[in-house]
């Protein structure tokens, strides 16, 4: 077990919005959960999923929606509610123990974001409870269906949602994920498109062969290397892609973007015009909720399952969606999937096919590695 002190938690949630390739919650909101627990007394404890005991009841904790703002008409449809005095995600977890009588050894995180892996480590710490060193994703997703879980055919229900009005859903006899994310995203829309939900509530034993395990501890390291490259006055993105096993992809300076906020999804798209050795040459970037397609010239370069990392080079920090403004001078950083998604089933839910590609998934590393002789 290792207690996580204020520092490298840091370095977690820069980590994970570096590998949540712009989606996964905004690390500020991260931070809060984060403080909030510390100030409560509350401490963070990290544990391998082959250390935690059998029989052990585990749950997955995070916030569904969109991050796009809404119109003042949409806005005011939510005026009359009244306000929860506590978080929704508190107020899902305290009606999940209710509901199944369980007392819950930890959390897995259900993907990596700056605010989706906070919150699952703010329940963890509010239980007095372990982070579990795991997520299902190994970056963030904009689907219940992008993730293990659901390559493994194991099922999310039930299903216990809350919004910030205090208003509790429990979804039970949930088919499976597909139908789950119809559920949640339809309860999120209603909910100012922000909806806490906790699924896989169930033993270690049922989960531990299908997550990805020591991804907490990938984000820590990441986040340490783009701590130190920044306090060092190295080049971020270089460092990032190095010690990710990924490369420079792209740079440039942001000329065109929109986004709108879609049946719960941010969609939008990003248009880069080249800097430096990439002059004469643009870059575009297709999104929902993540960075999904990254075209050159037009032409496919990089998709999804692959990680396509934009960093604001003046601020020296890893963008969020749709926090883009004209100008902004960036770098496009490639990681490689996991492994986990390099499987039929995996490139089937979160593959080409998904942004509407007909071609075969080509991972963008060897080809880079190929062409620069590396």
């Amino acid at each position: 077990m290792k207690l996580l002190n204020r520092t490298e938690l840091a370095d977690i949630l820069h980590g994970c919005v570096i590998l949540g390739t712009g989606g996964g919650g905004e690390i500020d909101e991260g931070f809060k959960y984060i403080d909030s627990a510390l100030a409560a007394g509350k401490t963070f404890k990290l544990v391998s999923v082959d250390d935690v005991p059998a029989g052990k009841k585990i749950c997955t904790p995070y916030m569904l929606g969109a991050l796009s703002p809404m119109s003042a008409e949409e806005e005011a449809v939510y005026d009359r509610l009244p306000k929860s005095n506590q978080s929704s995600m508190m107020t899902a977890f305290k009606r999940l123990e209710q509901y199944t009588g369980d007392t819950f050894y930890g959390t897995i995180c259900c993907e990596l974001g700056g605010s989706n892996t906070a919150i699952s480590f703010y329940v963890a710490a509010m239980a007095d409870g372990y982070i579990i060193d795991a997520d299902v994703a190994g970056r963030a997703v904009p689907e219940i269906t992008h993730s293990t879980y659901y390559f493994n055919n194991i099922p999310a229900a039930p299903i216990v949602t809350a919004n910030e009005f205090g208003e509790c859903f429990i979804c039970e006899n949930i088919i499976d994920d597909l139908r789950a994310e119809t559920v949640v995203r339809a309860l999120s829309v209603i909910s100012r498109n922000d909806i806490a939900a906790i699924d896989h509530a169930m033993p270690i034993e049922q989960v531990k062969d299908a997550v990805i395990k020591g991804t907490i501890s990938q984000s820590l390291a990441i986040g340490k290397a783009y701590r130190e490259a920044k306090e060092q006055g190295i080049d971020i993105a270089q460092a990032i892609a190095s010690h990710g096993g990924g490369y420079v992809g792209f740079r440039g300076k942001v000329s065109e973007f929109n986004f709108r906020a879609q049946q719960g999804f941010t969609l939008g798209e990003v248009l880069i015009n080249g800097t430096g050795e990439y002059v004469d040459n643009q870059y575009h970037i297709e999104i929902k909720n993540e960075n999904l397609v990254g075209r050159l010239n037009g032409q496919v370069d990089v998709t999804i399952p692959d990680l396509i990392c934009i960093l604001d080079m003046d601020n020296q920090k890893a963008i969020t969606n749709p926090n883009h403004t004209v100008g902004m001078n960036v770098a496009v950083v490639i990681l490689p999937a996991p492994k986990e998604f390099m499987t039929e089933r995996g490139l089937q839910a979160f593959g080409p096919a998904y942004v509407g590609l007909t071609s075969a998934f080509e991972p963008a590393i060897p080809r880079y590695l190929a062409a620069n002789k590396l």
